[in-house]
């Protein structure tokens, strides 16, 4: 699925033991900076924040094995907007009468998703790879 990555964990993390983990081994220099936090005020849940384009971050969660839902421990992480590109998002989105406006707003739109599907898309694979990397050195992946 374009978007999001999943690697499975022989344990368990809370979020704040991946970020602990993360600062401990992550190389801030080659793969960005990151962040606890929410993406935007709206946000419900905390996540591992990592940059990605302007509009676009890298969160970073961890999801525990809890039996029939839930049959392995994992780390997802995932594409998502940055606040200036849910604001975007929505302003896009107001209804218009003007056919003009309505083609600024699909010009417009296309533009995000080709920088969701492309640089955005490219950073999470980046991420990923070397998420991976780090847990399988920490012996956390089978």
């Amino acid at each position: 699925m374009i978007g999001r990555q999943v690697i499975h964990t022989n344990r368990a993390f809370t979020l704040e033991e991946l970020y602990q983990f993360m600062q401990e081994h992550w190389d801030t220099e080659k793969y960005n900076s990151f962040v606890m936090g929410a993406p935007t005020d709206m946000s419900l849940d905390m996540y591992i924040l990592l940059p990605a384009t302007p509009r676009y971050l890298v969160i970073v969660f961890a999801r525990a094995a809890n039996g029939k839902r839930r049959r392995e421990n994992k780390v997802i992480l995932s594409v998502a907007n940055t606040p200036s590109g849910i604001a975007e998002s929505f302003a896009r989105s107001i209804p218009t009468q003007s056919i003009l406006t309505g083609v600024w707003k699909i010009s417009n739109q296309m533009s995000s998703e080709k920088e969701r599907k492309g640089p955005a898309e490219e950073a999470l694979q980046a991420y990923t790879a070397y998420m991976r990397e780090l847990l399988q050195a920490a012996g956390y992946i089978d």
